[in-house]
């Protein structure tokens, strides 16, 4: 059987992975509190849990793996943009959710077996809220509950940090009902205007650490095999759930090994609305790019590397699979060489992956190249529609004929005329003493071209 191996973030260093029941390897995603459209960095993880998703089916079965990703329809961001937008929280959250389940679609992303709702979760929460008070590990304190963190002697082992060391680096609410500035939220109390729920605190709702806790427990049990997200999470939200889950369930391990990425950049900078290089999937769909690019890009970057989204990149992306769907289309896939599925599974070595890709492509082997691009979620016949450019040879004879012409008349204008139509509809237009050339790229659309032939 292919040995897998994850750089773990809790050990900092790479492992075998050995999962803890073959015929039901579990992993779990922290997925996105609902109130807007995902940005590209939010894609990141998502991409890369879809990557080892797809290597852990290729291993172990399709029916032996189970992958949960959350959506936390439950938060203070929530809240805040229903009442700056008169909508009601219900209607933000089904329409936010959709839109996250579309753009992660958009950008060849498999489903996972569970997408729990938080909201659905709230009598777990409370349960296990009421379990961590009777062990000693959780407090009330005016209308609140919270977690003491002094409680859990491990605190701090994930990010590698001392309480000490947290509190000077954190922005922490040293509230006066907290006994320890460390101290975090399990419940909160609620006003008529906020959405509640009865507790034996009073109405109130849940704090956003114990909503994964309580939703990874009741789909995965006490001690499961992955978990992940950006490495934003890693403190205080990952550092939170482990305590609170293995406070509460101490028979078990919580999960055994952590994966996290890095974060995003786009042209060399951090991603910032006040740069203007702020960017959400949707606005990149929306800009002509196809999913398959913006994964494209994505998977060329190793998770535990800074990225760097650039338009150069999409550009030579979306040339690349143009290049591989033309040699691909209406081939039927073979079989996934070892060397491919190997390569992934050493730490998702994706961008190893697409080097040997290349490889196949320039080999003219289409049928093993369709197979090992599939592992990577690439080159999927529905997601393809977008590389298909049609015959552009009547068009790019029609250019080479007004070109002769113009060289014997001195006239340029039917030349500057099919140029910029061409250009217009997404091609980009090369002329050489050898002939023209139309190549589509990105936001090429066909139909621009009606009427000219």
């Amino acid at each position: 059987m292919t040995q897998i191996k994850l750089h773990n973030s809790m050990t900092r260093r790479g492992e075998v992975f050995t999962p803890i029941d073959p015929q039901n390897v579990r992993m779990y995603l922290c997925g996105p509190t609902v109130y807007d459209r995902a940005h590209i960095g939010n894609a990141r993880n998502v991409i890369m849990f879809d990557v080892l998703y797809r290597l852990l089916r290729q291993v172990y079965g399709a029916e032996h793996v189970t992958y949960v990703r959350n959506f936390t329809d439950v938060d203070d961001k929530i809240n805040a943009r229903a009442a700056e937008s008169g909508r009601t929280i219900a209607e933000i959250t089904a329409e936010t959710t959709q839109w996250y389940l579309d753009d992660m679609g958009a950008l060849g992303n498999l489903d996972p077996n569970h997408m729990p709702r938080a909201t659905d979760y709230i009598a777990h929460m409370i349960e296990m809220i009421e379990n961590l008070i009777a062990k000693g590990h959780a407090y009330a304190a005016e209308g609140h509950v919270l977690f003491s963190v002094s409680s859990y002697a491990d605190y701090g082992r994930l990010s590698g940090r001392s309480v000490d060391d947290m509190i000077a680096g954190a922005r922490v609410d040293v509230a006066p009902y907290k006994r320890d500035p460390m101290d975090f939220v399990l419940w909160k109390p609620s006003d008529a205007t906020l959405p509640g729920w009865d507790s034996p605190w009073g109405r109130g709702r849940p704090g956003w650490h114990i909503e994964c806790s309580a939703m990874s427990y009741e789909l995965l049990g006490a001690t499961f095999d992955i978990h992940g997200g950006g490495n934003d999470l890693m403190f205080p939200h990952h550092e939170n759930e482990i305590a609170q889950s293995c406070c509460a369930n101490p028979e078990g391990g919580f999960a055994n090994v952590w994966l996290h990425n890095e974060m995003l950049q786009v042209e060399g900078k951090k991603m910032s609305k006040s740069l203007g290089n702020f960017f959400t999937v949707r606005d990149l769909l929306d800009q002509g790019y196809a999913g398959e690019v913006i994964r494209f890009v994505f998977l060329s970057t190793h998770y535990g590397k800074p990225m760097d989204w650039t338009d150069a990149k999409a550009k030579e992306a979306e040339k690349t699979l143009r290049k591989w769907h033309a040699l691909t289309d209406g081939v039927a896939a073979g079989d996934i060489p070892t060397e491919v599925i190997d390569t992934v599974a050493e730490d998702l070595n994706t961008a190893g992956v697409i080097t040997i890709l290349h490889r196949l492509a320039n080999a003219g082997d289409a049928a093993t190249l369709k197979a090992a691009a599939g592992l990577l979620g690439l080159l999927q016949d529905d997601m393809g529609a977008w590389a298909v450019a049609g015959d552009l040879s009547a068009y790019e004879a029609m250019l080479s004929h007004a070109r002769q012409t113009a060289m014997d008349t001195k006239d340029f204008s039917q030349v500057d005329h099919l140029k910029s139509r061409f250009q217009d509809a997404g091609l980009e237009v090369r002329m050489s003493k050898t002939g023209v050339e139309l190549i589509p790229s990105t936001g090429f659309d066909m139909a621009k071209l009606d009427g000219l032939l």
